[in-house]
């Protein structure tokens, strides 16, 4: 073979190894940042990570093409959060999204490293979870949906519905958290000279009896805690208040509208569609350490006329115009 074509060839070869390289690197594609999402709700029944996914969308992120989601849900079974955590973590992703209030307190244990964004939470300091909320400190930050002032507050709107009450009924889960909302219920109910029956259910099944031990202990009114467990027993709790006359209060989302007579607090699935702007913040190189933990600015009263008319109650002009929207 003619010596002058075997440089040609060489030339070639040389040339096209060379050019490769920079070429095949171009023609990776870049690695998506992986979002772990942990959520107590479901596949079927997810309207934080809907807002999640709305608000990334309305930033540009698209799901597949520009961020990955790796779900896990617990579906209402509080106990798997640790376990969904920790399997979250070891697949490596880049940023976490904690999407239910008492999936919180988890991460204190889970991640030092990798950055977490609250997209619910409650009582983040006095859990541990982060040092404040104008300095967290860590790699947690995000948006915290429930302070005392809240609790408080609840106390005070079901004793202004019922002026002569000296007693009410509070419904609770176990757990330190809830431990947390009773003190500040206790709180605010001995400023007012309300006394607070404390019943603990664990399950749907207690409900019942949990209205019976009210109805005994002479409770003129009932609220609850804070939790899924509510939330996905709204009805369940606004009929038996109903049934034993009980007034009631809470802070689940859609409670007036499934026939609680009050209903006061964020709107949670809000503070789902705020944490977007912290995914964003830091998947663009911010430090959760430096990015202070919002707190609620807006609560919403709902009062349901339908519920006070069939329980005897007149509510005052003062607080119907006080409430942002009134179920007749």
């Amino acid at each position: 073979m003619p010596a002058a074509f075997l440089a040609r060839a060489l030339l070639v070869a040389i040339t096209s190894g060379i050019l490769a390289v920079p070429l095949a690197a171009e023609a990776q594609p870049a690695k998506l940042p992986k979002i772990g999402v942990l959520s107590l709700e479901s596949p079927t029944n997810s309207a934080c990570v809907d807002a999640l996914r709305r608000g990334l969308g309305e930033l540009g992120y698209v799901e597949g093409r520009t961020y990955v989601l790796e779900m896990r849900w617990a579906e209402d079974h509080v106990e798997l959060l640790p376990t969904l955590a920790a399997d979250l973590v070891r697949t490596k992703v880049d940023l976490i999204v904690s999407a239910s209030g008492p999936a919180a307190v988890v991460w204190k244990d889970a991640t030092t490293t990798i950055p977490v964004v609250l997209a619910s939470s409650f009582y983040p300091v006095e859990s541990g979870v982060i040092a404040s909320l104008a300095h967290p400190g860590g790699n947690v930050t995000g948006v915290t949906h429930f302070t005392p002032e809240l609790m408080a507050k609840r106390v005070q709107l079901l004793k202004e519905v019922e002026p002569r009450a000296s007693r009410f009924a509070v419904l609770r889960l176990p757990g330190r958290l809830q431990d947390l909302v009773v003190r500040d219920m206790e709180a605010a109910a001995r400023q007012l000279g309300v006394q607070l029956q404390v019943i603990e259910v664990r399950g749907v099944d207690d409900l019942s009896a949990a209205f019976d031990s009210a109805a005994a202990g002479r409770a003129q009114g009932v609220m609850s805690t804070q939790g899924p467990f509510f939330v996905h027993n709204n009805v369940r709790i606004a009929q038996l208040a109903l049934r034993h006359r009980l007034p009631s209060i809470s802070g689940e989302p859609n409670a007036a509208q499934d026939g609680a007579l009050l209903f006061y607090g964020p709107n949670v699935f809000e503070g789902c569609a705020r944490a977007v702007k912290y995914i964003d913040r830091i998947l663009r190189g911010a430090r959760p350490a430096d990015l202070p933990v919002e707190q609620p600015t807006k609560f919403n009263l709902v009062i349901n006329l339908k519920t006070a008319k069939a329980l005897g109650l007149t509510i005052s002009p003062s607080l119907l115009l006080r409430a942002d929207e009134v179920i007749r």
